[in-house]
């Protein structure tokens, strides 16, 4: 071959490695011969997609040789009645990394810079890089988002900041005031991003809604997701909600189709289904509640979590452990690429699922695993 291609591409995107997902059952089972394998790495809802909207998307597959509502008119209806915010508000995404991605390409170039956190979701590095800005990493504190260091960062060429609340893949959480603090402390012209895809897990009173704040910080940007409490991962429907203008500034560039006719549909069926998602909290504090007792007693130090998941330190480099658990036939998530080469990210699932991975984690402990 005469021409490198990675020669032609813009310089961030030269210096990037692929987003790694979390390895899929089938192809475990294909490698390994297992059956009845446990995953416990993507943060995926346990339950499995609500019946409501199992219902609803069969019923939009009538449809599907119709191009989708362009506007999302029915998605955003229901999502601005539930909210109490205006539809010009909202950004619908494929997916709520899709919104990440859209707010870099707009508010980013080679000549500015975005600040976040150390441990900070994957993507931020990634959406930022990929438009060829500066990525401003301000040091974690108690493994989260150290605010005052963040706010300090911000300098002339800041045009974005990215918080996400709860933070993947510690788990940590903040407060109200400090939130408020930090955003009294950022000029307007830099726009906040407020990542809340593991919003409706937190169980604390005393956790912020970053949609209620919107009206105090016009610069703030709220994300959330239909991937985790509600059970839709495998549709790929986030959403955005925001100031008018940066709402129709995503729009100018998000793709007019990029959420597709059943998944609108399984959205809204899933967003009203309020036994589902109660029972999507129930499951995930009873499932924290038996990971945190069984690590305590196996003698494993893990980081609080508000999320839907865990993240465990390990006696020594992770992955030899993650290995040893995929023979096992349990997946779980090894986050090195996170600078975390000690911890495993476990995500939580039913209780036979946490119990099995659990004896698993026993298992390879007293084999050695990572000692030798």
């Amino acid at each position: 071959m005469s021409c490198d291609f990675i020669a032609l591409a813009n310089r961030g995107i030269q210096g990037l490695q692929p987003y790694q997902p979390g390895k899929p059952i089938e192809e475990l089972e294909r490698e390994l011969g297992l059956r009845n394998v446990v995953k416990l790495a993507s943060n995926e809802n346990p339950l499995g997609p609500p019946a409501s909207a199992l219902r609803a998307y069969r019923n939009a597959a009538e449809d599907l040789h119709l191009y989708p509502d362009a506007g999302g008119f029915e998605l955003k209806a229901c999502l601005s009645a539930g909210l109490a915010v205006s539809p010009a508000q909202i950004t619908l995404g494929n997916g709520s990394n899709d919104i990440l991605d859209l707010l870099a390409r707009v508010f980013l170039d080679e000549h500015s810079s975005a600040v976040f956190s150390q441990y900070g979701f994957i993507v931020y590095p990634i959406a930022t890089q990929a438009v060829g800005a500066t990525a401003k990493v301000v040091p974690a504190k108690d493994w989260g988002h150290d605010l005052p260091a963040m706010a300090a960062a911000v300098d002339e060429s800041t045009r974005l900041v990215f918080i996400a609340n709860p933070n993947n893949p510690t788990g940590t959480c903040l407060g109200e005031e400090a939130l408020r603090q930090f955003m009294a402390a950022v000029p307007e012209r830099v726009v906040v991003v407020l990542d809340e895809a593991y919003a409706e897990y937190v169980g604390d009173d005393a956790y912020p809604d970053g949609v209620a704040l919107l009206s105090d910080y016009p610069n703030l940007v709220v994300t959330r997701t239909f991937s985790k409490a509600f059970g839709l991962a495998g549709l790929r429907v986030g959403y955005a909600v925001s100031h008018p203008q940066i709402a129709d500034l995503l729009n100018r560039v998000r793709a007019p189709f990029n959420v597709s006719v059943p998944a609108m549909a399984a959205a809204v069926a899933a967003y009203t289904d309020m036994a589902y998602l109660a029972r999507s909290r129930e499951v995930n504090e009873a499932g924290m509640a038996q990971f945190t007792k069984g690590l305590a007693e196996l003698g494993l130090a893990f980081i609080p979590s508000a999320g839907n998941f865990i993240t465990v330190q390990m006696p020594g480099a992770a992955l030899p452990y993650y290995q040893a658990l995929l023979h096992k036939g349990v997946i779980v998530r090894p986050i090195g690429v996170y600078g975390m080469p000690d911890h495993l990210r476990i995500s939580i699932g039913l209780a036979e699922d946490n119990a099995r991975c659990l004896t698993a984690l026993k298992h390879v402990l007293a084999e050695g695993v990572g000692t030798a």
